[in-house]
């Protein structure tokens, strides 16, 4: 039995689930409208270009749920991600997925997005097991603020080398799948490297370095 760790957004889903987020938060009436909206789309914009401080795109985005409780936020995520998640899993995701878990594989999915919103998503993918960005909750509520080590960069490798500890596992055969040049120090340090639908400066490394190039529809 070997890990499968897959990123997220762009990898499983063909979309970012903290962009539709921002959207459904717009949505509900939870923050407001264009200028919300064009700063994060601002934010993701450095996120393509590897220029992104997680720090300043979680105190943003996280703005709208401060004070709210996290019974609160989980009963408008589950329908966000069974009306909008679910309609973009990708169709070779599942497939890559099912023939993991028939080879005995543990499945995981690590992810810079919020973990209420990673671990709902991978629920309905069948994932247990997931790594994702941690919030503050301060007498039962959202602060707004992150804790711990982000899974953003040299954080994912970070996050799973703590968890590699905790759950007396390893990386011998390994796999990893991502679309982001962001996911590259992970990408670099496990035994098969794969790339889905890969973004300009990830594809030609991957070019370079051998690496799978997957097309997942």
């Amino acid at each position: 039995m070997a890990l499968a760790i897959f990123d997220l957004d762009e990898t499983l889903i063909h979309g970012d689930c903290a962009s539709l987020w921002t959207q459904e938060m717009v949505k509900i009436g939870w923050a407001d409208g264009e200028s919300f909206i064009g700063h994060e789309q601002e934010l993701m914009r450095q996120y393509a270009a590897g220029t992104l401080a997680m720090e300043d795109y979680m105190a943003f985005t996280l703005s709208p749920l401060v004070g709210r409780t996290p019974e609160e936020v989980a009963h408008v995520v589950e329908p966000f991600v069974e009306d909008v998640i679910e309609p973009i899993f990708y169709s070779d995701a599942s497939r890559t997925l099912a023939a993991h878990r028939a080879a005995g594989d543990r499945l995981l999915v690590i992810s810079a997005s919020a973990h209420f919103l990673v671990s709902a998503i991978a629920e309905r993918f069948g994932i247990d097991e997931v790594l994702a960005i941690d919030l503050e909750l301060q007498h039962g509520f959202y602060s707004g603020r992150t804790q711990g080590v982000l899974t953003y960069r040299e954080g994912k490798v970070t996050r799973l080398e703590s968890w590699l500890i905790e759950q007396d596992e390893s990386l011998v055969g390994a796999s990893f799948y991502s679309d982001s040049r962001n996911d590259l120090p992970l990408l670099q340090r496990v035994d098969k490297p794969f790339t889905v639908n890969p973004d300009p400066t990830l594809r030609a490394h991957a070019e370079q370095a051998g690496w799978p190039i997957l097309s997942w529809r």
